[in-house]
């Protein structure tokens, strides 16, 4: 056998590393399973979404065929000749407007003070008819002086008790919301409640006017077929030629040129959009509605998926340490960490503990009565060789009261150990 062969065979085999990471690949394997999970609700939601919103642009939208969409009051309209045209700006909607044409403002509360101004003296100038639905009382100073709008009302059917003509054809309708009132000459007030008009119509001049609505519902989808809510849907909106469905945004550049010229007269622009009847003025109501939903299934997707996928809390598993710790760095840390935090009475009860276990079968007590004073000290003195040891102060005694003392005490505790075992 030559030398080489036999150095190798005397050489100790070799022990790979053991490491506690994981490799990058075993993270993949590991997570790639959710991450495809995620994925697949992800393209989901958004595709679930997308094709919600196809035919739903949100409330009061005429283009929603949701039940909180106009959609049917619009088509209804097409039908009996006048066009509706959508627009989202206010310029488009101040150029579009005209004697011919009656505006409806979806969500007045949503215009900053400078938007409330400029849509006021285009109104004004067009001699038409604007429709505001639902303004509140930091809005109407601006859409319609001499006007006051009160807390809202719960929306229900009610008679018109007024003469105007539309309102009287139409009969009973879902109204309510905020309530208006004015010192307006020939001003006419529909639908009241505790003393409030719903439905107030303001005339401007001889061929205009402007018309304030305490609530949208009347106009939504699902009440359209009810009480004489189209009637009057019809008798509103479609007494010009051309109506224009003006649906604010929050990204209208006239909002921006409000706000850098300073020309926002009512000082208070969140206060403005907080005005709404049931939330349909605001940011949510500018959000299609299928995105919303898509959105909320999302948010509960993930939870489902961090449950399933969440650590479970279960018994204590004992496992081997990857590496090997000598015991005496061990005793070293404890010993560390209780002076750290002056634990000398963690310190003494560990030191007496662990010699009433190593003396008690040197004394003939059994483990299990090793911390018992009554069974280990007889024993104990009974060992001695000579009387006079105080055995249970030393084993059962109070906390040392400073280091100096605990150090004594493991002297103590060593030199009783040695003692027993000579003996």
């Amino acid at each position: 056998m030559s030398a080489s062969t036999a150095s190798t065979k005397a050489a100790p085999p070799s022990t790979a590393p053991t490491s506690v990471s994981r490799t990058p690949d075993q993270v993949w394997r590991r997570a790639r399973g959710l991450l495809l999970a995620l994925l697949l609700l992800v393209i989901g939601g958004v595709a679930f979404a997308a094709f919600r919103s196809g035919g739903a642009h949100g409330r009061l939208d005429p283009r929603s065929a949701d039940p909180h969409g106009s959609r049917a009051v619009a088509e209804l309209l097409k039908d009996r000749g006048v066009s509706v045209d959508v627009v989202t700006t206010l310029d488009q909607a101040t150029a579009a407007s005209g004697p011919d044409t009656t505006l409806l403002v979806a969500g007045p509360n949503v215009l900053t003070g400078h938007q409330q101004y400029v849509l006021r003296q285009a109104a004004a100038e067009s001699r038409g008819r604007t429709v505001h639905v639902a303004p509140g009382p930091r809005s109407i100073g601006l859409l319609a002086p001499g006007a006051e709008a009160e807390a809202p009302r719960p929306v229900q059917p009610g008679p018109p008790r007024c003469d105007l003509p539309a309102a009287r054809s139409a009969g009973a309708a879902d109204t309510g919301g905020f309530g208006y009132t004015t010192d307006a000459r020939g001003a006419v007030a529909c639908y009241p409640g505790n003393g409030l008009a719903s439905l107030l119509v303001l005339p401007e001049h001889p061929s205009g006017d402007t018309v304030l609505l305490g609530a949208p519902d009347f106009l939504y989808n699902d009440r359209l077929d009810q009480q004489g809510n189209a009637s009057l849907a019809l008798q509103l909106l479609g007494s010009r030629p051309h109506l224009v469905w003006y649906l604010p945004s929050l990204s209208d550049p006239s909002a921006m040129e409000g706000r850098n010229s300073g020309q926002d007269d009512t000082g208070d622009d969140s206060a403005d959009r907080a005005d709404s009847t049931s939330g349909e003025s605001g940011f949510l109501a500018l959000i299609p509605s299928g995105w919303l939903w898509g959105t909320l299934q999302l948010a509960l997707a993930a939870v489902l998926a961090a449950v399933w996928r969440a650590r479970r809390l279960g018994p204590l598993v004992t496992e081997r340490l990857p590496v090997a710790i000598r015991a005496s760095e061990s005793v070293e840390g404890r010993a560390r960490l209780y002076r750290r935090t002056d634990a000398r009475d963690h310190a003494a009860t560990a030191l007496r503990s662990a010699t009433r276990s190593r003396i008690a079968p040197l004394v003939g007590v059994p483990s299990h009565d090793a911390q018992s004073p009554e069974v280990l000290l007889p024993a104990v003195h009974a060992r001695l060789p000579e009387p006079g040891h105080d055995a249970g102060a030393l084993l059962f005694g109070p906390a040392p009261a400073d280091d100096t003392a605990l150090v004594l005490l493991t002297d103590q505790l060593d030199a009783l150990e040695r003692e027993i075992r000579t003996s």
